[in-house]
């Protein structure tokens, strides 16, 4: 890829680069950076995490060495899957075989939380996070754990894990730090303590969260009622999920928050957006001819016009969203022989 085709691949369906400037040089400068996302293994990925497998085969399209990072004592400090680590490990080692079956290649790696907590100089690169942020900083920082800053005071441990997750970045010499927009604080963070300590500032790529398919209204990042509206592990009744077979994922899109006319906290129209759009290229949707006929758009802009001005009816939206979550997660499926 030129230049200009891999940055425009790395920018596609993104909400933010911090920053882009620093993000072109980098592609200048270096045919394989690096790049590193994190994931907690707390159960199967949600179809609103698919957003961020596909950014992670963007990136290695586009000529990046991505590390996935399994965080596993983080998930511990968070209290998932009832602190066991033993069911973290089972569930990590799920994550990366659903990765790797949706098309994550050589240049995709998966390393663990516990490779680095064994090394002392891991530690001291944490407390050298730490000591350049304020106890204040860390707790507004606690969103990035799917919880409130007022849920800081749950158990101490969790005040660890900012700068743990600021310390994972540098002690992995990334690039760039990727994540949904519910990991920014974390990512600015990271930015602020680099320069103080004088390491590299890496870079910060952040893709839009899909909202709960109850609904519940516009997500702002840091927002107190953020992880209440967005897809989430914790709430079943908001997500369907990777391993889900054909018709359950039919039937959770076709339940689903879609009104019409309305793109804000629309989880039909953002994953028609965000997902379907970047993995299939365009968006699809068959319907009676009596009824207009076969309709394609190849960018979200026409999509989100014509459903703004009604021309779409939120059944045929869901029913081709469906069928692309289908074909999209053909392979996942056949990992538990599902057809």
């Amino acid at each position: 890829m030129e230049l200009e085709e891999r940055l425009a691949r790395v920018l596609r369906g993104t909400s933010e680069v911090l920053v882009e400037s620093e993000l072109r040089d980098l592609l200048a400068r270096k045919e394989h950076p690096r790049a590193y996302i994190g994931y907690e293994p707390s159960g199967p990925f949600t179809i609103g995490q698919l957003v961020t497998i596909r950014k992670i085969l963007d990136l290695e399209e586009a000529g990046f060495d991505v590390t996935v990072f399994l965080a596993d004592w983080h998930a511990l400090i968070n209290d998932k899957l009832g602190g066991s680590l033993e069911r973290i490990t089972e569930a990590g080692k799920v994550m990366e075989k659903v990765i790797r079956a949706l098309g994550g290649g050589d240049r995709v790696q998966f390393r663990w939380a516990s490779d680095l907590t064994g090394n002392g100089a891991y530690w001291s690169r944490v407390i050298r996070s730490a000591k350049a942020m304020t106890l204040a900083r860390a707790k507004r920082a606690m969103t990035i754990m799917g919880r409130t800053e007022s849920e800081a005071d749950v158990d101490s441990a969790k005040l660890f894990y900012p700068a743990m997750q600021v310390a994972d970045i540098f002690e992995l010499g990334v690039d760039l730090a990727y994540g949904g927009m519910d990991q920014r604080r974390a990512h600015v963070l990271a930015r602020e303590v680099a320069a103080k300590n004088g390491w590299p500032v890496p870079i910060a790529l952040h893709t839009p969260l899909v909202s709960s398919l109850k609904g519940g209204g516009r997500m702002n990042p840091g927002e107190e009622g953020l992880m209440e509206k967005k897809m989430s592990k914790s709430d079943a009744s908001t997500a369907a999920y990777a391993g889900d077979s054909e018709e359950i994922l039919r039937e959770r899109i076709k339940g689903a928050f879609c009104p019409a006319r309305e793109t804000e906290g629309n989880p039909v129209v953002e994953l028609a957006v965000n997902l379907v759009m970047t993995w299939e290229g365009a968006l699809t949707i068959e319907r009676a001819e009596k009824h207009g006929g076969r309709v394609s758009f190849s960018s979200p802009e026409l999509f989100q016009a014509a459903w703004k001005e009604g021309k779409l009816h939120p059944l045929d939206l869901k029913a081709a969203v469906a069928e692309s979550l289908v074909r999209i997660l053909a392979p996942v499926r056949a990992l538990a022989g599902q057809p």
